[in-house]
């Protein structure tokens, strides 16, 4: 029976219901301060066929190109008859198994009504280690998946509802921290268990008929809007190429290039002109660019089109095989979503010229991630703090651009003070907006964010990997660019010393503090154009210096 226009909104905001309910679930419930605080999961529901019908409103775009090809990848597996109720799957590797890096961990769970496949409940988790040969096993200087950490091909976790306790035992011996894996690993186990029971229920209410065409229509109504609204852009050929700082081993400035050509309802989008893949670990899969394509032209076109299986159909993004967004085995991948901002970026760089009023200025451009790591002298055990940390977010048409997100398709929390100072023996000594990062212009970017951190009682161990260190943000119509990131060790008597954007191991000890910088953002428009009104508040704010104000707006 297929819904009418009333049943199906009522049907997809319920299928809807459940994935936030799942991952308020997942996220209440887990140990790791990267998923109970910063919010790094997705949760999604998914027909029979494998094809996404809804997600949770706080999902990522990168996640959920992640899960539809984690799905595809099951159903080649087990698809001939093997998916049995009570099994749940598990997978993480990039390239046979759907991820997009280790650390993010893909679970599937197929929902039976009256012994049938109806769907699957799905979700993924940034877990804080996978093991590897760094802890968070995200560090630079990684040069192939195999130093990364565990890899693991689509298999069953569960079968038939009982736990494969092989399978646990194997996946804990090789994580640095297994007692906060199993409680993430736990806490989405129990949210494939709760949605199983509510699209249970849904089906109870609406008959499995009914909801395998709802599936259907909600899929097919999003590509109709999609296209709608890819019709509005003039139609022409359009370009933008930017460049990534390094990969962390010694290749600087690779280009990320995008060519575009919009026919009517139709778009194409072409990366193949980019970088080849490289050493370091920047490099991207073909799911999770895709996927950042994806997310950038709804932004632009129609941000409250629903994001499922309609939005990807109604897009062509195409890379050749190799290029660093779409690397091929046993290319290192675990630092993939700096290319994944880039290719933010250049999309709207390049429709820039062509929707002047929904562009934006140049975001930080990075998902700076660091990790202290080391031995808690409180308990004498092992723990890794993981954290990817905000900074600016661009100018647009009509306002300034926001100080200290995080942007685009890493729409997760900066993690608070208090819950890094009580879960680690770390102190934070000074977490504040960068000065002067912003970009200049009518409307200025946003600035970056200043963490400085102390290991308490102990030597720990930092690595991390940051983008925009080198090649600043730019700015849009005249706007200035942001500031650039950094990572620097201070000394006692204030002695600073520069490390590598891409920095695989840096001890720290506790009479050092280590100091993260992250990008600001660019300006849109002359600096010029900028209002007095808007300058009497950005002399006030305390964000600017008088210099920084006489620089680029001839006053102080």
């Amino acid at each position: 029976m297929t819904p009418d226009p009333i049943e199906l909104e009522i049907i997809h905001n319920a299928l809807r219901s459940i994935t936030d309910e799942t991952y308020v679930a997942l996220m209440r419930s887990a140990y790791s301060t990267n998923i109970k605080e910063r919010h790094d999961h997705s949760t999604a529901i998914m027909d029979r066929a494998g094809r996404l019908v809804a997600q949770a409103e706080m999902s990522f775009p990168t996640h959920l190109g992640s899960i539809m090809e984690t799905m595809q990848a099951v159903l080649a597996r087990y698809g001939d008859g093997r998916i049995e109720e009570g099994d749940l799957f598990i997978a993480n590797d990039p390239h046979v198994a759907g991820g997009t890096h280790l650390p993010d961990v893909n679970m599937v769970q197929p929902v039976f009504v009256e012994g049938r496949l109806l769907g699957f409940l799905c979700n993924i988790a940034h877990h804080a280690d996978m093991g590897g040969m760094s802890p968070g096993s995200m560090s630079g200087g990684m040069t192939e998946i195999y130093q990364e950490g565990l890899r693991i091909p689509v298999i069953k976790l569960f079968r038939r509802g009982e736990l494969v306790e092989d399978i646990m035992e194997l996946v804990l011996l090789n994580v640095r921290v297994p007692e906060e894996r199993r409680g993430d690993y736990n806490a989405q186990i129990a949210a494939c268990r709760l949605g199983e029971r509510r699209l249970g229920e849904l089906a109870a209410t609406w008959g499995p008929q009914t909801l395998e065409a709802a599936f259907a229509d909600i899929i097919g109504r999003t590509e109709a809007r999609m296209r709608a609204a890819i019709a509005t852009i003039p139609d022409g050929d359009y370009a933008f190429d930017d460049l990534m700082d390094d990969d962390g081993l010694g290749t600087l400035d690779i280009p990320v290039r995008v060519r575009i050509e919009k026919r009517g309802n139709r778009i194409a989008l072409d990366f193949s002109a980019s970088g080849g893949q490289v050493r370091g670990n920047i490099n991207s899969v073909f799911n999770a660019s895709r996927s950042s394509a994806c997310y950038v032209l709804k932004a632009m076109l129609d941000p409250e089109i629903p994001n499922n299986q309609g939005v990807h159909d109604a897009i062509d993004v195409t890379c050749a095989k190799g290029r660093i967004m779409n690397a091929s085995f046993p290319a290192a991948v675990a630092a993939r979503n700096h290319v994944c901002q880039r290719i933010v970026d250049v999309v709207i760089g390049a429709l820039a010229p062509a929707l002047p009023d929904r562009a934006v200025a140049a975001a930080n451009g990075s998902n700076t991630s660091i990790v202290f790591a080391g031995t808690d002298p409180r308990s004498g055990r092992p723990y890794v703090y993981f954290e990817t940390v905000g900074g600016g977010f661009g100018g647009r048409a009509t306002k300034d651009g926001r100080d200290g997100v995080q942007v685009h398709i890493t729409n997760t929390s900066n993690l608070p003070v208090e819950a890094i100072e009580m879960e680690y023996p770390l102190e934070v000594e000074e977490y504040a907006f960068v000065e002067d990062s912003g970009g200049a212009g009518r409307f200025r970017g946003g600035l970056g964010l200043r963490r400085v951190v102390r290991p308490v009682g102990h030597t720990c161990d930092f690595n991390g990997v940051g983008e925009r260190f080198r090649h600043q943000p730019w700015g849009l119509f005249g706007g200035g660019p942001g500031a650039a990131g950094r990572f620097l060790v201070r000394d006692a008597d204030g002695a600073e010393h520069a490390l590598p954007g891409k920095t695989a191991s840096q001890l720290v000890r506790p009479d050092q503090v280590l100091v993260v910088e992250t990008p600001g953002a660019g300006g849109y428009g002359a600096p010029e154009e900028r209002a007095p009104e808007a300058l009497q508040a950005d002399r006030a704010s305390g964000k600017f210096s008088a210099a920084y104000l006489a620089r680029h707006y001839g006053q102080p």
